[in-house]
């Protein structure tokens, strides 16, 4: 599948259009790295100088969406989530629409692909008005077999706007991953009380809240111990047991079944055996009230991507990095980093984030690289002089 539009680059000229910028400093001072760069140029320098091809586990990134707006830091260090005003200061400038837009992200896109891992996954944080689109560029580049989640994020509570349309309270990420075989760590969440007497409604003599599932799954066997008999009965027509007799036996034998008044039977499960409830693909995570950084997003909900889709010692990219949400995120789960950001505000957003961060965790201090066209790349050394 592929959307067509105009100044379409393909995808074998894309590396080589983007000019080399010069760099001839060390840039490890630490395991992780922050760049302040166009990151169209720095992630081509990711791939060409520092070698890390299929060495990422995790991309997670908030771009721009196409709003046509500019965003802005007020002086008193709160940020204007969406605004036009010449007061404050510019965050980044959101002036991409249409094709212009999408080209934009598709070259990013096609330049993160090569940096992921085999294991590796990418979530992509966009809007309603232009996210369908960038839902066939992420197909066309990671390929719709790779496509995992359309993940709906509540953002905000409802909105009284008066205009003809339902009030607008959720965003979206997309999640792709590399190949069929991504990290992954299967995310769960705490039932709360109501989850507990609701998924959990029968309660046995010793007072344990528990329910009941079937024993049998979908389809038949012809031979093997899960078509045979149990206790007399076999499978429905048409499935097998979920386990072999022998287990069902011992099963009984321990009261872990309940068998109907019609003679079922039911596997029983208890709630205080389990780690919590699946995590769906609708997310609850509200943006902070008052952002530091314009769409500055919850660090919960990064906390949960960084969990799930990445392990200890992994590399973690965030090329939008913004106020450094996804960065905090990694540094404090083990993971290593590499944050992108042009824009000043950023930069100086992500520092005063990652200095929240207790000194245990926050050492050593990342590698910082400035890459220009004007001269060579800037370490964190040269920054502080």
């Amino acid at each position: 599948m592929e959307l067509k539009y105009q100044n379409k680059m393909a995808e074998a000229d894309l590396l080589d259009s983007i000019p080399d910028l010069p760099f001839n400093c060390p840039y490890r001072q630490g395991d992780n790295i922050l760049i302040q760069s166009d990151n169209l140029s720095a992630l081509k320098f990711l791939l060409t100088n520092l070698k890390l091809a299929g060495k990422i586990d995790l991309v997670y990134i908030d771009p721009p969406f196409a709003t046509n707006n500019t965003f802005t830091v007020a002086d008193c260090g709160r940020a204007a989530t969406i605004s036009n005003s010449s007061s404050g200061n510019v965050a980044y400038s959101d002036t991409l629409t249409g094709a212009d837009f999408l080209e934009f992200l598709r070259r990013r896109l096609v330049l993160l692909k090569m940096l992921l891992s085999e294991q590796g996954s990418i979530y992509l944080h966009i809007d309603y008005k232009i996210g369908h689109y960038v839902k066939i560029i992420m197909d066309e580049v990671f390929g719709i077999e790779n496509f995992r989640n359309d993940i709906t994020r509540i953002k905000c509570n409802p909105k009284n706007f008066s205009r003809k349309a339902y009030g607008n309270m959720k965003d979206l990420i997309l999640f792709y991953s590399k190949t069929n075989n991504p990290i992954w760590n299967e995310p769960k969440m705490p039932y709360s009380e109501a989850d507990k007497k609701k998924l959990f409604a029968k309660v046995d003599k010793d007072g344990r809240r528990y329910t009941t599932i079937p024993l049998h799954a979908p389809g038949e066997t012809l031979n093997g111990k899960t078509s045979q008999p149990f206790k007399g009965i076999l499978p429905p027509k048409g499935r097998h047991w979920r386990s072999d007799v022998k287990v069902l036996e011992e099963l009984d034998e321990a009261g872990l079944i309940e068998w109907s008044d019609k003679g079922n039977p039911r596997k029983k499960i208890f709630v205080d055996e389990q780690e919590g409830k699946r995590v769906q693909d609708i997310w609850e995570l509200k943006d902070p009230q008052y952002p530091v950084y314009p769409t500055e997003k919850n660090p919960d909900l990064l906390d949960l991507i960084i969990k799930t889709s990445s392990n200890e010692g992994s590399l973690v990219l965030d090329c939008f990095a913004g106020s450094g949400t996804t960065l905090k995120a990694a540094q404090v789960n083990n993971r290593t980093w590499i944050g992108i950001d042009q824009s000043d505000e950023a930069i100086k957003a992500i520092e005063a984030k990652l200095g929240d961060i207790s000194g245990d965790l926050f050492t050593p201090e990342p590698a910082y690289i400035r890459l220009t066209e004007e001269k060579s790349a800037v370490c964190l050394a040269e920054r502080s002089a």
